[in-house]
């Protein structure tokens, strides 16, 4: 089967005609839906739109429109939207990205005996939320079943409106062995940007949950609700080192 288009954000594409017979593998990584196309558009920007519409589900197309909403210049939006359509798979926020990394992160504890604290009583709303959030991470791969002899318990903090799962660590970074990796301080930062005219921030979802963790050190940061204990398989967000270890 060829595909049409190489890249809906393409101004210049080939029209091919296609074998909408071709059934492809499940294990193939480059799987394409086919769609059937209208004969005539009266713009390319018609046939950027269409093939965008085809080609990426409704959820990327709101996040690059909501990205892009804040810019009053229309040509500048344009081609600031070019650029992302261009890596539209990064906004699919349905499911995580998975990255090979090779290096895993460490927690040092070195003898010191497990450290467990009972999880701390919730409301019956609370503890949907918790379940909610759980499931969500044992789908997408981040946490797992445990049966580690640490416990650290859940904590739901406010913000932006919204109620964040997290773990409180304390206990176990109080027997972690201390990073001595230095991070770039923020005056310093500040002095680099000074004469900069153009400022550009970059913020990942779920940063740390990008970063792996030594499966030896899995059971050092299990969990536990009323009724399930787990652990995580990535670097969680709360432990002592993860900033000097997430740090690029």
């Amino acid at each position: 089967m060829s595909r049409s288009c190489d890249s809906p954000s393409s101004e210049e594409c080939k029209v091919r005609p296609a074998d909408f017979s071709y059934t492809a593998k499940q294990d193939d990584y480059r799987v394409h839906r086919c769609y059937v196309c209208q004969e005539t558009f009266l713009s390319s920007n018609d046939l950027q739109k269409h093939l965008r519409q085809q080609c990426f589900p409704p959820d990327i197309r709101e996040q690059i429109q909501r990205l892009t909403r804040h810019i009053e210049n229309p040509k500048q939006r344009q081609q600031v939207q070019q650029i992302l359509w261009r890596h539209g798979q990064l906004f699919d926020l349905r499911q995580p990205s998975i990255i090979k990394i090779t290096v895993r992160h460490a927690i040092e504890t070195r003898n010191h005996p497990p450290v467990y604290t009972p999880a701390y009583r919730v409301s019956y709303k609370d503890e949907q939320i918790q379940r909610d959030e759980i499931n969500k991470l044992l789908k997408q791969g981040i946490i797992e079943e445990s049966t580690s002899p640490c416990s650290s318990p859940i904590v739901l903090v406010r913000k932006d409106g919204s109620l964040r799962f997290c773990i409180d660590f304390r206990k176990l970074n109080s027997i972690t062995t201390k990073d001595a990796f230095p991070i770039p301080r923020i005056d310093d930062i500040f002095d680099h940007l000074a004469q900069a005219e153009y400022y550009t921030t970059t913020d990942l979802k779920s940063g740390y949950f990008q970063a792996g963790l030594d499966p030896k050190d899995h059971p050092k940061t299990a969990f536990s609700t009323r009724d399930q204990h787990l652990q995580f398989t990535v670097l969680p967000q709360g432990v002592t080192n993860g900033p000097p270890a997430f740090n690029p």
